[in-house]
């Protein structure tokens, strides 16, 4: 028991012997002819890092050692996914729910861009309407057998990834960070939120961690030298991919093609994942 404990069981997050009340939860169940086995939000502290790609590139992988994936594009204000998969059909509907479009390799993805007349129209709401939306992705949408659902979540610590954090069964996340000097205070405000919602931080990821010269085969640091490994020591985190700088990964995602992109960056982090089957995310 704290020391500045209250008796207001009901209120605390902490997990103490003392405990006189269950913790509520307050976790929707997803649709109930969903069965998703693994769910990783994709989180960054700021926008700008490349946390879409990297979330469309990782469900690629996934999708190419013979899973059945999922992306669930939480970004509701700024979502891109739809774009990097050259999507733009509507969700089918039935009496049962909101069934997702499939990518060209069978990749299930959801987003608010798939319901606008238009994808430039801007989605002008208020925190609570575009939390509860998110969750009605969840809840509404027949995501079927779902081996590994990927939620790219927009940036900061919002109400967004707050309602995710609280409302959706998140096995962990992947933070999704740059090589410049401020991230170490922006990954340590991503860490903290996940630790206050008892949310396991599965690893970081570094994009635009290097810029390999196709003339002379040499790498710059275009953003400065990195800090990844020291910010991962601190909070005692694994780095899972350094991604370069490669303008082909913006062209494949403009072009809604970025299925047919080859990189190998994500090698040990997809067997991490696919470890975490067996013995859960630590």
């Amino acid at each position: 028991m704290s020391e500045n404990c209250n008796q207001n069981c009901s209120g605390c997050g902490e997990n103490c012997a003392d405990r006189k009340e269950a913790r509520t939860d307050f976790r929707e169940k997803p649709h109930e002819l969903s069965n998703i086995k693994k769910v990783i939000g994709v989180v960054s502290g700021k926008g700008g890092v490349g946390k879409s790609s990297v979330t469309s590139m990782l469900a690629v992988t996934m999708n190419r050692l013979g899973y059945k994936v999922a992306i669930l594009d939480a970004d509701v204000t700024g979502p891109s996914i739809p774009k990097a998969f050259g999507i733009k059909e509507r969700p089918e509907g039935s009496d049962y729910g909101l069934y997702p479009p499939k990518s060209k390799t069978g990749i299930e993805i959801m987003s608010i861009n798939l319901l606008l007349d238009n994808d430039t129209d801007p989605v002008i709401w208020r925190g609570p309407i575009l939390g509860n939306t998110v969750k009605q992705f969840w809840t509404d949408v027949i995501w079927g057998e779902v081996d590994y659902m990927f939620i790219d979540m927009p940036p900061g610590t919002g109400d967004v990834p707050l309602t995710v954090f609280q409302s959706l069964a998140v096995d962990g996340i992947i933070i999704v960070t740059s090589p410049q000097e401020l991230v170490s205070m922006i990954v340590t405000k991503a860490v903290k939120m996940a630790e206050m919602m008892k949310i396991p931080v599965f690893g970081l990821v570094e994009n635009m961690s290097y810029f390999k010269c196709p003339d002379n085969g040499k790498e710059y640091k275009i953003f400065g030298e990195s800090h990844i490994e020291e910010i991962a020591e601190r909070h005692n985190l694994k780095v899972l991919a350094k991604l370069p700088i490669d303008p082909r990964i913006s062209a494949a995602c403009d072009k809604g093609i970025i299925e047919l992109f080859e990189g190998d960056w994500f090698g040990p982090l997809s067997k991490a994942l696919e470890e975490s089957e067996a013995k859960g995310l630590e």
